[in-house]
């Protein structure tokens, strides 16, 4: 999250530990139990760190 705020983009945190419905649908977009996730206009990126992070980023600019 530090990537995205130190670039300004705007996201909407969503706790899938205390969602169970946002937890499925996680699953259901990632095809993996593990987080982040992160869902641009349909485009998923999942299990990331800042580096993968950015290069997708670099799809959207």
């Amino acid at each position: 999250m530090r990537w995205l705020d130190e670039n300004g983009v705007e996201y909407e945190t969503v706790d899938v530990m205390a969602d169970a419905a946002a937890y499925e649908e996680m699953i259901r977009l990632s095809g993996q139990e593990l987080a982040p996730v992160i869902d641009v206009d349909g485009e998923i990126l999942a299990d990331f760190g800042p580096e993968q992070l950015a290069g997708f980023w670099r799809k959207f600019k």
